[in-house]
């Protein structure tokens, strides 16, 4: 099978792109708003360099390429136990919310930008401490209804939780159990 070039035949839909460098490619990440027995949401501290630096973020991570048949329930459990060390959750099965964020290409060493699409999803902690990962510096559980959002959030998150608080038959439902 030969190398794909600049040249290759891109579809989607009705439409044929002569040249990739026409089409724009999103990756998929999914996130998660993950509530303790208090109500309290999870909220995760970014590293210090990248497109969050001196931001939170929630739980989650892209769809890596082997998952593309994977229920994305399962890819957002897979997120949480490498990120939190957590496994003892429920977690709705539909997106409550959605976001867009642009990685700057610089900051990825790549030539172009990376446009990320977030689906946010609800879920609840039965049991469990955090232990996190190296992705990210600290974590805190917080009432998102109280917090003063752009000093904590940013681009496809803030978006998403804006949109998660704005719905209220999302985030006032009775608990998971």
């Amino acid at each position: 099978m030969s190398e794909p070039t600049s040249h290759t035949r891109l579809y989607s839909s009705n439409l044929v792109y002569e040249d990739a460098s026409m089409k724009d490619f999103y990756h998929v990440s999914l996130k998660l708003f993950l509530k303790n027995a208090s109500g309290q949401t999870l909220i995760l501290a970014a590293g210090t360099t990248g497109s969050y630096a001196g931001y939170f973020d929630v739980p989650g991570g892209r769809v890596d390429d082997s998952e593309f048949t994977t229920p994305l329930i399962e890819i957002v459990k897979r997120e949480l136990r490498e990120e939190c060390g957590l496994t003892d959750v429920t977690i709705r099965p539909n997106p409550v919310a959605y976001g867009r964020h642009l990685v700057p290409g610089r900051q990825e060493q790549l030539d172009h930008d990376v446009h990320v699409l977030y689906l946010f999803f609800e879920g609840t902690l039965h049991s469990g401490q955090v232990k996190l990962s190296h992705e990210h510096t600290s974590f805190q559980w917080i009432d998102l209804e109280t917090l003063d959002l752009e000093q904590y959030f940013t681009s496809g998150i803030l978006e998403g939780v804006r949109m998660y608080l704005g719905n209220p038959s999302v985030h006032r439902r009775p608990r998971l159990t």
